[in-house]
């Protein structure tokens, strides 16, 4: 089969490999559609990160480069492991790509995402989107209902923005500031505007803001050459301020903006993934009792998530920008979304074709 295969910065081969081996315990699923995640970009332009590198393998997954890519996919089950009753060859699905250790509790209330050694798949072995086929235990994979396929490839990126709601313990009738609208600031909007949240958004791109206006995933959306953002956010609050923020941009303007614009009291949810350590205003955190907390994927996220989309609170089809084949992969996927990242939410690969 057809599997796109990471061996190092800028080195991603469309390579033939294995079928992989249905095992007890797991699934088997023809991949439909796997997403573009701007992990991926990070690895392909500066990793190897989470991929781990040749010669040092993966404790819990013992692989190293070369690895198949893609964590963000959707597909049909084609086969059960034995010990696998709950689901249907025939089902469409989502992947929940985690790897952790085989011991650790996936159950409610579990933080399965901070367990120790935790990787993707797709990025850290066990196979990945972006390959004709997978196979992954049971624990990992969701139904979809009757969710389109292609729509059900966001679902990954989607449930990030659902754990940052999580984490800000925000609820309905909250006000919420969003700084930067690229693919995870806008899908954290929609969450945050699906769960009953005023959302107001900061971004740059015109293009970005058309695209949050346009789903309107905002109830207004800022430029903030335009004028100081959090001063506005304070006046559509009656001088208030934001009860939440979400950091989706790595952009230590963005962060300080973030600062300002929350309410005394308020929380401060840092989503996005930064290449560098940025300076906090730690002034404004004391004096204002601003909580900041970090997010990290997903934990029990997408049936929530799944759920949304099918009581139909959010619409995903918007967000897909591209569909590609996979032996488009570099050209028409990767560097667009480098050199026109402004025109792109989501780019969909298609890896049968």
């Amino acid at each position: 089969m057809k599997a796109a295969r990471y061996y190092d910065q800028r080195d991603i081969r469309i390579e033939e490999i294995p079928e992989p081996e249905l095992k007890p315990g797991t699934v088997a699923i023809d991949v439909a559609w796997c997403g573009i995640c701007g992990t991926d970009l990070h690895e392909y332009l500066e990793g190897p990160i989470f991929i781990p590198p040749k010669g040092s393998p993966h404790p819990i997954s013992g692989e190293e480069a070369p690895v198949t890519m893609g964590h963000e996919f959707s597909g049909t089950i084609t086969a059960l492991g034995d010990g696998v009753t709950d689901l249907e060859v025939g089902q469409n699905v989502v992947v929940e790509p985690y790897i952790i250790n085989d011991d650790v509790d996936t159950g409610p209330g579990a933080e399965y995402q901070l367990s120790k050694d935790m990787n993707f798949i797709g990025l850290g072995g066990r196979g990945g989107g972006l390959s004709e086929k997978i196979v992954v235990e049971r624990r990992w994979v969701h139904p979809i209902g009757d969710i389109p396929l292609d729509q059900a490839a966001l679902i990954e990126p989607l449930s990030v923005g659902h754990h940052a709601f999580v984490r800000s313990q925000a609820k309905s009738g909250d006000t919420a500031i969003v700084g930067g609208a690229g693919p995870i600031g806008l899908l954290t909007a929609a969450v945050l505007k699906a769960s009953g949240l005023t959302v107001y958004i900061s971004e740059l791109s015109e293009a970005r803001k058309k695209m949050a206006r346009d789903t309107g995933v905002a109830d207004q959306v800022f430029d903030p050459r335009e004028g100081d953002v959090a001063a506005k956010v304070r006046e559509l609050t009656g001088g208030k301020g934001a009860d939440v923020g979400f950091e989706c941009s790595s952009v230590p303007v963005v962060l300080d903006m973030l600062m300002n614009a929350v309410r005394p009291g308020g929380v401060i949810v840092n989503v996005s993934i930064w290449g560098h350590k940025p300076e906090v205003d730690m002034p404004s955190l004391v004096l204002k009792e601003i909580d900041l907390r970090g997010t990290i994927g997903y934990a029990n996220d997408h049936a929530s998530t799944i759920k949304l989309v099918q009581e139909g609170k959010l619409d995903l089809a918007p967000f897909i920008t591209a569909k590609i084949p996979l032996d488009e992969l570099i050209t028409g996927g990767f560097e667009q979304l480098i050199n026109n990242n402004e025109e792109h939410v989501k780019i969909l690969v298609n890896p049968n074709e």
